[in-house]
């Protein structure tokens, strides 16, 4: 771990928040914290009540038939689940669909289950379509508002203007209560936004992985997305508009990346990698 990661303001007790909807192409985001929940045992400690957010024409509950054989409605919700671990720190994890309606009081109750459970900082997660190849690295970029954050972490300030959705609208509630918050977002090939897409989610799990210098355990995420991978690159191999369109996005990228084969890189993938071995196993 880097010296600004271990004096960064990444202690305590972090949340990390994905929604389903407009900040979440290709599902990338949500299946990133599906897959935290998964592989570090998380429990669900808390659930917010749909009825006050969301617009069940848009967002409909779903019906299926349970264990015992009884049919049983799910609702849209937002569940809240705590991963411990007294040697790294507690990861609380935030899941749900964005809301139709009642926004800052959405966030507002997320923010107080945070502060009930001692959080320090706030990392949104999100995915967008862009102009990028399929076949190179996914992009992903962190970003934050807070001063601290920026200098502790290397990171960019925030300068998007624009629409924004409950990510944006809980980071900056999250500042405008005094916590440290941060969003980290991948980019999505836009020809294949269709879910689901590993490679983003892969991607969007080694940034997090950085952040909070713990090890995440991977299991068949890489054959997922090197199958995704596969399965792109014969579909455009069937339609040479695509080819073209993809050898062009290749080209710009390769282009733009010329200057990146830094010290700084190679060393982060080493860090990566000592961490992964001493955290032990990184499959199952």
């Amino acid at each position: 771990m880097t010296d600004a990661l271990a004096r960064g303001p990444l202690r305590g007790p972090v949340m990390l928040a994905a929604f389903e909807g407009w900040n979440d192409a290709g599902s990338a985001a949500t299946q990133t914290l599906i897959h935290l929940h998964e592989v570090w045992g998380a429990e669900q400690v808390d659930e917010l009540d749909p009825e006050e957010y969301h617009d069940f024409q848009v967002n409909r509950p779903t019906v299926g038939i349970a264990e015992d054989g009884t049919r049983r409605i799910t609702w849209p919700t937002t569940s809240i689940a705590v991963a411990p671990s007294p040697a790294e720190g507690t990861v609380v994890l935030v899941h749900g669909i964005e809301p139709s309606m009642r926004w800052r009081t959405y966030c507002a109750e997320i923010l107080d289950a945070a502060e009930r459970l001692g959080v320090r900082t706030v990392v949104t997660v999100g995915a967008l379509l862009a102009d990028v190849p399929h076949t190179r690295p996914i992009p992903v970029t962190a970003t934050s508002e807070d001063g601290s954050v920026q200098d502790d972490l290397g990171l960019d300030a925030t300068t998007y203007e624009g629409p924004t959705g409950i990510v944006g609208v809980l980071q900056h509630e999250a500042a405008r209560r005094g916590m440290h918050a941060l969003s980290v977002w991948s980019a999505v090939p836009h020809y294949v936004a269709h879910p689901p897409s590993p490679k983003a989610t892969l991607a969007l799990l080694a940034r997090i992985e950085e952040l909070l210098g713990r090890p995440v355990p991977l299991g068949d995420l890489p054959e997922d997305a090197e199958a995704w991978q596969h399965g792109v690159d014969e579909l455009a191999a069937e339609d040479a508009e695509i080819a073209e369109y993809v050898a062009q996005l290749e080209e710009a990228k390769d282009t733009a990346d010329l200057p990146e084969a830094s010290g700084e890189a190679i060393a982060r993938e080493f860090e990566r990698y000592l961490r992964r071995r001493d955290g032990g196993p990184t499959t199952g």
